[in-house]
C-alpha cells in the first residue's frame, strides 16, 4: 500500500464500484475487524485433545506472519498506521517486491496461527475466508486511491506484482520509488501495539486452558 503526488497525466477515474466503497469504510475500521474473531478464540471452548504440537505449530504460524509484518514496516513504515487516506510514496522494495499487500498477508497467518494455537482448527477455514473478503475490498479502495494519485507509476507496479501471491524473485521497478528504509528501533516502535497483542493474546489463551 503506498501513495505520493505524482506530475505524470492522469486518466479519469470510473465512479468507485460497491466493493471500493465498501473498502473505503472498512479501512477506516480495519484496527477492530478482527475483534470478533479475538472474542471466539477466547470464549469458545477448545478442543479437548489438543496437542502440543498443533499449539506450536499455531505459534510458529503466527510467529511467521509477524515476521513478514516486520519486514514489510521497516520499508513502508508508521504510514501503515493511519486510517485516513493519507498515503506515503510508492514502495517497492522488500516484500513489497513481490507481494502488494504483505501486511495483510502477515495479519492472515497470525489469526490463523491464533485459532491453531487455540485448538480451535476447524475456525481456521472462516477466519481466512472473512478476512480475506474484508482485506480484498480494502485492497480494491486503496487501488482505487492509489491509481489516482500515482497514475501510471502505480500501473505498472501493479501489473507487475501480484496483490497476493508472491513472487519467487523481487521486480525491480523505475527509480521513482522510495528506497527508505528504516531502522529496526523505529520499525519494532511502529509495531509495539502488534508485539502487544500477541502476548496478550498467549497470556489470555494460557489463562484460558487453565479454567
Amino acid at each position: 500500500m503506498t501513495v505520493a503526488s505524482s506530475s505524470q497525466p492522469q486518466r479519469p477515474q470510473q465512479d468507485p464500484d460497491a466493493l471500493v466503497r465498501v473498502g473505503g469504510s472498512l479501512f477506516r475500521q480495519r484496527t477492530w475487524l478482527p475483534l470478533p474473531i479475538a472474542l471466539a478464540l477466547v470464549l469458545l471452548p477448545s478442543h479437548p485433545l489438543a496437542s502440543p504440537l498443533l499449539i506450536w505449530s499455531g505459534a510458529g504460524l503466527v510467529a511467521s506472519g509477524e515476521l513478514l509484518r516486520l519486514w514489510a514496516v521497516r520499508h513502508i513504515g508508521v504510514v501503515s498506521r493511519t486510517r485516513s487516506d493519507r498515503l506515503g510514496p510508492l514502495v517497492a522494495t522488500g516484500p513489497f517486491a513481490r507481494l502488494r499487500n504483505p501486511l495483510y498477508v502477515g495479519n492472515i497467518a497470525l489469526w490463523a496461527g491464533f485459532a491453531a494455537s487455540a485448538g480451535l482448527v476447524w475456525l481456521i477455514p472462516p477466519i481466512v475466508l472473512l478476512l480475506a473478503f474484508e482485506y480484498h475490498a480494502i485492497v480494491r479502495w486503496e487501488e482505487h486511491l492509489l491509481e489516482g494519485r500515482l497514475g501510471d507509476n502505480y500501473r505498472e507496479y501493479a501489473a507487475r506484482v501480484p496483490r497476493w501471491i508472491p513472487l519467487a524473485s523481487p521486480v525491480t521497478l523505475s527509480p521513482q520509488v522510495s528506497r527508505l528504509k528504516f531502522t529496526w528501533r523505529d520499525t519494532l516502535f511502529s509495531e509495539r501495539g502488534t508485539l502487544l497483542a500477541i502476548a496478550a493474546g498467549y497470556v489470555l489463551l494460557w489463562y484460558k486452558s487453565q479454567i
